[in-house]
């Protein structure tokens, strides 16, 4: 269930993952293979629906080649 009190900071990095996602030239089911979660956790994300684990972000920032930081650079 998404947070009331923090739901424009995940529909913000929602919108920064698809972002870097697509950069990469990746599905959303290439992600979810690439991370090893589902594509639905992967949609819920991306739209803001759900919170990720710091397990399932350090996954997300491995698959895009990318660092844990960086994946959290989406308010600037």
């Amino acid at each position: 269930m998404k947070s009331d009190r923090h739901s424009n900071e995940l529909i913000q990095f929602g919108k920064y993952v698809k972002k870097l996602r697509e950069e990469k030239g990746f599905s959303q089911e290439d992600l979810a293979n690439e991370s090893d979660l589902s594509l639905s956790q992967i949609s819920r994300i991306e739209r803001g629906v759900i919170s990720s684990s710091l397990s399932q972000l350090i996954s997300i920032s491995n698959s895009l080649k990318i660092t844990l930081s960086q994946l959290f650079d989406f308010q600037r």
